[in-house]
């Protein structure tokens, strides 16, 4: 469908706009859609800073109910956090082991998980049970919880800065295009 514009100079065709890619419908939209609905700039920044802080969470489990919890008490965008904290997840998978490496390093007991794998990990847990895998690995996940957290602290607030001027041009513009197409039509 071609849209026709009225200018003084007479009636003109505009160009078709391209096609949507995948990472503009389900990312950006989604976004877009959550400023045009009334979140700010900051809020949204904000939001997306915690989620990717979540995301990659070195735990498993928790980060969905965490995240909400976070969200709401701090009244952001729920489904937004969740949004970016689940994108993320390969990520935090990625991320998993070393973060244990260096937890039980820090905690002094980087000699037992040093050399550890996913593999291993659930070898141990088909033949010993999940209780010996925990009692393996729980000074690790302490120690990854305190690096991750000492870590998301300034990777929130980079994101919270450097994500403000990025939705407001966002928002700038959406607006300047839906005043466009009012005076369009």
């Amino acid at each position: 469908m071609t849209i026709t514009s009225i200018s003084a100079t007479g009636v003109r065709a505009l160009p078709e706009p391209p096609p949507r890619t995948w990472i503009q419908r389900r990312l950006i939209d989604p976004f877009m859609s959550l400023l045009k609905a009334g979140l700010k700039p900051s809020s949204l920044a904000l939001t997306a800073g915690l989620g990717v802080a979540f995301g990659l969470a070195p735990t498993f489990g928790i980060t969905t109910l965490v995240s909400t919890a976070v969200a709401l008490k701090l009244r952001l965008n729920v489904a937004a956090m969740q949004l970016v904290c689940h994108l993320l997840s390969p990520v935090q998978i990625l991320i998993l082991l070393p973060f244990l490496r260096w937890g039980a390093t820090l905690l002094g007991h980087g000699h037992e998980v040093a050399h550890l794998s996913m593999a291993q990990i659930k070898m141990m847990v088909k033949v010993n049970g999940w209780s010996h895998v925990l009692h393996l690995l729980w000074r690790a996940e302490l120690g990854a919880l305190m690096i991750w957290l000492v870590a998301a602290i300034p990777v929130v607030l980079a994101l919270y800065v450097g994500l403000q001027p990025l939705f407001r041009r966002f928002l700038k513009r959406q607006e300047a295009a839906e005043e466009q197409a009012t005076l369009v039509v």
